[in-house]
């Protein structure tokens, strides 16, 4: 997740960008490249369809940047569009199944004890994350990898902040099921 100065460097250049200074998407580009690859690189499976729809992205963000409202709000607005653009491929390659799990509301969880994880590397915890469904590797990625709030991740997804608590609890036992098969497996 960007920091505070990056958000405000963020706003600053989509007013920029609006007045007329091409340069500033150049900037925007460059801040949110990494971090939006990242993400859309967890939810397809090879990389040249995640920097494909990364494209994607940036040319959206060139047509719509006008609609958005609060310059503030470009993160999630980002990732808002990274998203959709990432079900919109799922769909136009009839990964169905994929959708239904994205589409899916579970339950809101109340009163349910935190989920513990074994310690793990970044390189085991990606593989886990691959063999998560789309909604719950979304769920993680977006709260604990990228740092957005419930009601962020809300707005990114369109679903009910109860719904993303839901999604982020079991989402977290999953994960935790995979990496102590895993560990099981290598004893």
């Amino acid at each position: 997740m960007a920091s505070r100065k990056e958000r405000l460097q963020s706003e600053l250049l989509v007013l920029r960008y609006r007045s007329g200074d091409n340069g500033a998407l150049a900037e925007l580009v460059s801040l949110w490249e990494r971090p939006l690859l990242y993400y859309i690189r967890r939810l397809v499976d090879s990389e040249e369809d995640a920097w494909d729809l990364l494209q994607d992205v940036w040319c959206r963000l060139i047509r719509n940047v006008g609609t958005l409202r609060n310059p503030a709000a470009l993160p999630a607005w980002l990732y808002a569009i990274a998203r959709n653009t990432v079900c919109n491929h799922l769909r136009d390659t009839r990964h169905i199944k994929e959708l239904r799990d994205w589409a899916a509301d579970a339950d809101a969880v109340n009163g349910v004890a935190e989920v513990s994880f074994p310690a793990v590397d970044a390189e085991e915890l990606h593989w886990a994350l691959e063999r998560l469904s789309h909604a719950h590797r979304e769920a993680l990625i977006l709260h604990f990898l990228e740092g957005f709030s419930l009601a962020e991740i809300a707005a990114i997804v369109g679903a009910p902040v109860g719904t993303v608590k839901s999604r982020l609890h079991h989402a977290k036992r999953a994960l935790r099921t995979v990496l102590e098969k895993e560990e099981q497996c290598h004893e």
